[in-house]
């Protein structure tokens, strides 16, 4: 207190001066109607000059990451159709009735469009509700995915709105491989943090490092061979003959908007004829 005071009193002139200058600037404004209106436009301006300000730097930084959504959904789907393409240009030397002009509707999947319009993922059962539903064609146990990977599976379909379960649910599971190696286990979500899952069954003879990708095997009749998981993040000996791997996912949930629902047009068939072995 006493250096405040000691502040103020050796620049006491400054203060008076700068107190003076407002009572002046007040008069002059408050009783002349000219000065009046040209502050209150001068300072109008200036407002309307730093919100354009202010709104463009926003529209910036949302172009920035739209831009950066969208490069990632395009590189998802630029690497699905790349994996699509091995396949079938064995089909084409095994089948030579394949032509090369046959066009991807024939396709064993379909990917729907949709938006996600309720997400939780602070719960131990997250979900996530889409805006499209059986009109839509959407049904239930097809696979959702997100511009970055692996999203979900449908749990409940309407006319208009589905419910998916995310892999941040407790009870969802998913075979996925480590893509260096193509040996696969369970993966599951421990309920801790919606940003990492961890992968079981996976023996400790097999060599795995941190950073390597994890993608869906194909073989859970849910999802297609090669959808991006994540990325392994650390690993331990868990006591028995496999490793306790920490991934990081691929999909942020916190950021969840537009994904795709997966019709897979084949699914009953396989369910039909695995049925007796299962």
């Amino acid at each position: 207190m006493r250096n405040l005071l000691q502040f103020l009193a050796k620049h006491n002139r400054i203060f008076v001066f700068i107190l003076l200058e407002i009572v002046a600037f007040y008069l002059i404004f408050s009783s002349n109607d000219y000065h009046n209106t040209r502050l209150v436009k001068s300072v109008r301006r200036s407002t309307l000059a730093w919100e354009s300000v202010i709104s463009d730097v926003r529209n910036y930084l949302m172009i920035r990451k739209l831009n950066t959504d969208l490069h990632a959904e395009n590189t998802f789907l630029r690497n699905y159709i790349a994996g699509l393409k091995p396949a079938r240009d064995s089909a084409v030397l095994l089948f030579p009735s394949v032509e090369e002009s046959d066009s991807l509707s024939d396709s064993r999947y379909r990917f729907l469009r949709a938006e996600v319009v309720n997400n939780s993922v602070v719960r131990q059962r997250n979900f996530f509700t889409l805006d499209a539903g059986t009109l839509q064609g959407v049904d239930t146990n097809m696979a959702v995915v997100s511009p970055w990977g692996v999203a979900g599976i449908i749990v409940a379909a309407g006319d208009n709105f589905s419910v998916a379960m995310p892999v941040i649910n407790v009870d969802f599971r998913l075979s996925a491989k480590v893509k260096t190696n193509d040996f696969f286990g369970s993966l599951s979500w421990d309920g801790a943090d919606y940003r990492f899952a961890v992968l079981n069954e996976i023996p400790q003879h097999v060599e795995i490092n941190a950073g390597d990708t994890v993608v869906t095997t194909g073989y859970s009749a849910f999802f297609p061979e090669g959808i991006p998981v994540g990325t392994i993040t650390d690993f331990k000996k868990s006591g028995s003959d496999f490793y306790h791997i920490r991934i990081r996912l691929a999909t942020d949930f916190r950021r969840l908007v537009h994904v795709y629902v997966i019709r897979d047009r084949l699914r009953e068939e396989q369910l039909k004829t695995e049925k007796g072995f299962l």
